[in-house]
């Protein structure tokens, strides 16, 4: 099972951006997968994540109105839309994927049996 995640780059403040999460291995139509991102220095934290149904999506406070994270389960691919983006968006955002999370569980990386390697997301000012 992997998951490769792809689209970060350098962006200026207010761009856009568009991440991808190409998952293999296995379908994961009813997984949830969710994207988290870690600044230097700091702790891994939750994005944004999608369970497999239509409508079932979470995202953290930070990012809520200006992340938007979607899902094509025929590709097995989750995407990360990211706009008005911030410098304290500068992250490296790492896409996670499990199949038994509970609603509770969904922010929380411990939870998260599969990772991507992530990508660089860079945000200047």
């Amino acid at each position: 099972v992997q998951l490769q995640a792809s689209g970060g780059g350098l962006v200026q403040g207010g761009g856009s951006l568009r991440l991808s999460c190409i998952a293999s291995g296995r379908s994961f139509g009813r997984y949830v997968m969710a994207w988290f991102r870690q600044a230097p220095g700091k702790e891994r934290e939750f994005v944004a994540a999608s369970r497999w149904s239509i409508g079932n999506t979470f995202y953290a406070e930070s990012v809520k109105s200006r992340f938007t994270i979607s899902r094509d389960n025929a590709k097995n691919t989750v995407y990360l839309q990211m706009n008005s983006l911030k410098s304290e968006d500068t992250a490296i955002y790492y896409c996670a994927a499990d199949p038994n999370l509970i609603t509770s569980q969904i922010r929380d990386p411990l939870g998260y049996h599969y990772w991507g390697q992530g990508t660089l997301v860079t945000v200047s000012s």
